[in-house]
């Protein structure tokens, strides 16, 4: 029998240029490049396995783990490595690889060791731990794996609709990664998309955003304590997880929504990960791509992204919203047009319950850096038994004591996005915790 949790804090942010029912869902043509981008997977040091030229199947390592050599990073296509773009310092930017449209793909053993398999078929890097938030590190068993079957960001798409093609490998996916934990494998679902998975705890996740954070859902359902290390991944590579114990292969086809104010018509894309940006923004916008905020994700923790870009790994969502929608606006960040849109009750909108309704918003942060003042903002907008605030100010001082009791091995950047947009002192408080981890994580280790 499900359990059923009911959360009242948080908040729907509601925007224009949503999916709805009516939303088309398109094959993309012919992909032609696809780039791995190192920076999505929080924790991994890369070391390059192949070199520009070399010829790479899909599901073949292109660079592992510096510190874990087992933790590789595949290629989601067949073709040739065409360029290692690099940045300062000689950072790894970005892979991009050149399709050759053969489709030859790599066959795992699926009599090996499971931990074997999930750690060469390129799956492992799309689990997260906590605490830290990183790519889970292969010499640790966690106590509990979470499995998030739904995201309540701003304009997501059903993870469920993206996973229906998989769900029959689900109960597989559920029993390979139950070998891994003494614990648990929990299933968070939407109240309305339950359903149930043979071997794996199912809950039913009730509320407002950030309900669909793995982060919230594990606070309410099993906190993780000091010395505790919990998995957390989604539906999509759960499924993914059982399809590589049935058949020996991933597929690296994904679906992508394209949505905000800016798109001329939110579809749904069929395409691959990685992909470039301009396979999926191309006729599609209401404006040049010059006035527009491209986003890989949604507008909370999503990354800027440029239109010649790529489609990240960790998303499942492209928004595109208006870089400024009125320049010659009236006092600008401190207008009082009657019209403006607050999460707080400081313009009139609240009165005509325009809080609960679309509205129209763009990518300015109007108003500048200011001291924290202990309002209880952040408190009202994580629905977690934690001081949000005061593990802020310990982050920022980094006292390790004060940090460890007031929560930080529970928490990860995203569980602060609703209270980051919330905030009246305009901190960057997704930045401040990822560098907290951070520091915590060199600390420890």
């Amino acid at each position: 029998m499900m359990t059923t949790i009911k959360l009242k804090k948080g908040f729907n942010l509601k925007l224009k240029g949503g999916l709805d029912g009516s939303a088309e869902s398109l094959q993309a043509t012919s992909v032609k490049v696809v780039a791995v981008v190192p920076d999505d997977f929080q924790g991994i040091t890369p070391r390059l396995d192949k070199k520009e030229g070399d010829r790479v199947k899909a599901g073949e390592p292109i660079y592992h783990d510096k510190e874990h050599d087992s933790i590789k990073v595949v290629s989601p296509v067949a073709g040739v490595v065409k360029e290692v773009k690099r940045g300062e310092r000689r950072k790894i930017e970005s892979i991009v690889i050149e399709c050759d449209g053969s489709q030859e793909t790599v066959k795992h053993d699926i009599k090996s060791p499971v931990k074997d398999t999930l750690l060469a078929s390129g799956l492992w890097p799309l689990m997260r731990q906590r605490p830290y938030d990183v790519v889970p590190s292969p010499e640790v068993r966690p106590r509990d794996i979470f499995v998030t079957a739904f995201d309540s960001a701003p304009l997501a798409m059903s993870l469920m609709s993206v996973a229906a093609p998989l769900m029959k490998y689900a109960a597989q996916g559920v029993k390979a990664l139950q070998s891994l934990t003494d614990g648990n494998v929990h299933v968070c679902f939407k109240k309305g998309e339950e359903t149930e998975v043979e071997g794996a705890q199912c809950h039913i996740v009730d509320g407002p955003h950030p309900a669909g954070n793995a982060g919230v859902q594990i606070a309410n359902i099993a906190p993780v304590n000091k010395g505790e290390v919990v998995w957390t991944l989604d539906i999509v590579t759960l499924c993914r997880v059982g399809e590589l114990f049935a058949t020996g292969q991933v597929s690296f086809n994904t679906s992508v929504a394209l949505v905000g104010e800016c798109v001329e018509k939110p579809i749904v894309i069929n395409t691959v990960m990685g992909c470039s940006l301009n396979d999926v923004l191309e006729g599609r916008l209401t404006c040049d791509a010059s006035e527009c905020r491209i986003i890989n994700g949604n507008v909370l923790t999503g990354a800027k992204t440029p239109a010649d870009g790529w489609l990240r790994a960790p998303y499942r969502q492209v928004t595109v919203i208006p870089e400024i929608s009125k320049k010659d606006e009236f006092m600008g960040w401190a207008s009082v047009n009657p019209n403006r849109y607050s999460i707080h009750r400081m313009f009139t909108t609240w009165l005509a319950g325009k809080r609960n309704k679309e509205c129209r918003m763009d990518a300015r942060v109007k108003g500048g850096e200011r001291a924290i003042v202990c309002l209880g903002e952040y408190d009202k907008m994580l629905p977690m038994d934690i001081y949000a605030e005061f593990l802020i100010k310990a982050i920022i001082a980094f006292d390790i004591e004060k940090m460890e009791n007031l929560g930080i091995y529970e928490v990860a950047p995203e569980d602060f996005a609703l209270a980051e947009y919330a905030d009246t002192s305009k901190l960057e408080l997704q930045r401040i915790v990822r560098e907290g981890l951070d520091k915590m994580l060199a600390e420890m280790s």
